[in-house]
């Protein structure tokens, strides 16, 4: 369980949620892990639980709607450590329901782009000199969003917003590639967390497992796994991808689920 030996990584918004399925899976396979986000006790939660699995992690706090918070995380992570090799950007306002766009206020959107989109640029290009510096170089990984895959009746500024970091993702892996730093992002399906558990109703997780072409809907660690790889040096050769984690719900025809309801393979 050595796979992340020596590396030190920040993933933002890791006090609840799929950040901490990260960061655990992190510490295990041997990073320093920096948890960070805005909940100081939640933070310290994690790290104590982190600890006790035998890993190592600290507590930071971040803001990701506040330039100067990203500036002084990524300092201060890098002062406190000599490096950073591995930055996750997951910290996001997730508002799936935002509304349609005659539904949307010029405040809603530019909140949730300010969060999701700008928030995640900003921690990129802090990022950026210290991952440059070093002698292996660097591996950024961004969670996205299947709802970045194609349109949908509602969630129009998230999925924008998520649709913003696919490209961002591209970008970045093509203009520093040639620097040893590495860019990949991670679109989670539905992700069911201790959290959010008790709020996701029974038809919402029927209609995804309906569709999903595996048999049950994900967790945590699930996104976790494929973030080990990305940070690993197992993925030293691939940078620029669009990865779904998400039980092969974009993979197939709109109409599968339908068909297979009727036990019928076509019309």
């Amino acid at each position: 369980m050595d796979r992340l030996k020596g590396k030190v990584a920040i993933v933002t918004g890791s006090t609840s949620g799929i950040g901490i399925g990260i960061a655990r899976l992190f510490a295990a396979e041997g990073a320093k892990v920096v948890i960070c986000g805005r909940r100081q006790e939640k933070g310290q939660a994690v790290v104590d639980m982190i600890t006790k699995e035998g890993g190592e992690a600290t507590y930071h706090f971040m803001d990701i709607t506040a330039p100067e918070s990203i500036e002084k995380l990524i300092a201060d992570t890098a002062e406190t450590y000599g490096k950073i090799d591995v930055l996750v950007n997951n910290a996001a306002n997730v508002a799936l329901k935002d509304g349609r766009v005659d539904e949307l206020t010029l405040e809603m959107w530019d909140a949730i782009f300010q969060s999701d989109m700008r928030g995640t640029f900003y921690a990129t290009k802090c990022v950026l000199p210290y991952l440059e510096k070093n002698e292996n170089g660097g591996s950024i990984i961004n969670i996205g969003s299947m709802a970045s895959c194609g349109g949908d009746l509602g969630s129009t500024a998230y999925a924008c917003a998520k649709a913003g970091v696919d490209k961002l993702t591209e970008y970045t892996a093509l203009q520093y590639g040639k620097k040893n730093v590495r860019c990949n992002c991670i679109r989670p399906g539905l992700i069911v967390t201790p959290e959010n558990e008790a709020k996701v109703p029974q038809p919402l997780k029927d209609i995804f497992t309906s569709n999903i072409m595996v048999n049950r809907y994900g967790c945590p660690e699930d996104i976790g796994h494929m973030c080990v790889f990305f940070a690993s040096d197992e993925s030293a050769y691939v940078t620029g991808q669009i990865i779904n984690v998400d039980g092969g719900l974009n993979s197939h025809a709109p109409t599968v689920a339908q068909f297979r309801e009727l036990n019928s393979r076509t019309w």
